[in-house]
């Protein structure tokens, strides 16, 4: 499942865009607080710039105070309509106020402020006009990784296309103690970075919230219920993604 070697492909246009929310319940204002010098927002866009593939990179945000400071340091900012649920949303948003045509969207995590931009490179180099949606995932080696609830799980089939998210490992296997489960059988986590086709995320962004998905809070599965294929793409490359307070000191070693 190893990623194709491919050549720049310029006959795509990506837009890359960075949902910014300031009212997060777990780590409010968690865009603009200082890490090293730079906030989270700038750093995640100045990683995201150095992308190969991306066309254009925008911040998309439903704050004064991130729009302000955004423009502060340079970015392309859209202010978006508050009441947006997810990133997904806010992303159509963008698109329908540019009024400029993309073949395909990349939603970069906000909270993410070490992103590799050879992740999001890995992400485009394999898009094509058959690819619905498309997202990472990474082999998991570690059992406390396995067991987070906080870090989703995915199984895909021969295809490299999804078969279901869950905050639980999958598959559960049968018979073998829990701490042996990685000796026994693959598992993956997913990388929550998305490229939409610019048609399927006009459609997806109609979609009713689905029973798998509010069960599992992983707006992911809304998709799976109702037949969009995500296309799996496998990077040996680590994400670290700031939920609350608590997460600043994993990237103490990173600054």
């Amino acid at each position: 499942m190893h990623p194709k070697k491919y050549t720049l492909n310029t006959k795509l246009k990506i837009l890359g865009i960075i949902p910014s929310r300031y009212a997060s319940t777990r780590f409010p204002g968690k865009p603009l607080v200082d890490i090293g010098g730079k906030t989270m927002i700038e750093r995640v866009y100045r990683q995201a710039l150095k992308s190969d593939f991306l066309t254009k990179v925008v911040v998309a945000t439903d704050d004064k105070r991130i729009y302000t400071h955004t423009q502060e340091f340079g970015a392309d900012v859209v202010m978006t309509d508050p009441s947006h649920v997810s990133g997904t949303d806010r992303c159509h948003e963008v698109v329908q106020l540019l009024h400029e045509k993309y073949d395909f969207i990349i939603n970069i995590q906000g909270d993410e402020p070490f992103i590799q931009p050879q992740q999001i490179d890995t992400l485009a180099q394999n898009l094509t006009s058959q690819t619905s949606i498309a997202t990472l995932c990474k082999k998991i080696e570690d059992i406390d990784v396995l067991f987070n609830e906080n870090i989703p799980k995915v199984i895909f089939n021969e295809s490299k296309n999804a078969i279901y998210f869950s905050r639980h490992p999958i598959p559960f296997f049968r018979g073998k103690p829990l701490v042996d489960w990685l000796q026994y059988s693959q598992y993956y986590k997913h990388i929550g970075i998305y490229a939409y086709r610019v048609d399927i995320l006009e459609q997806i962004t109609k979609l009713k919230p689905s029973k798998l998905e509010l069960a599992e809070s992983l707006e992911q599965l809304r998709w799976v219920e109702n037949g969009y294929n995500i296309t799996l793409i496998q990077t040996i490359l680590e994400t670290i993604g700031i939920d609350v307070p608590e997460d600043l000191l994993k990237i103490k070693n990173l600054l």
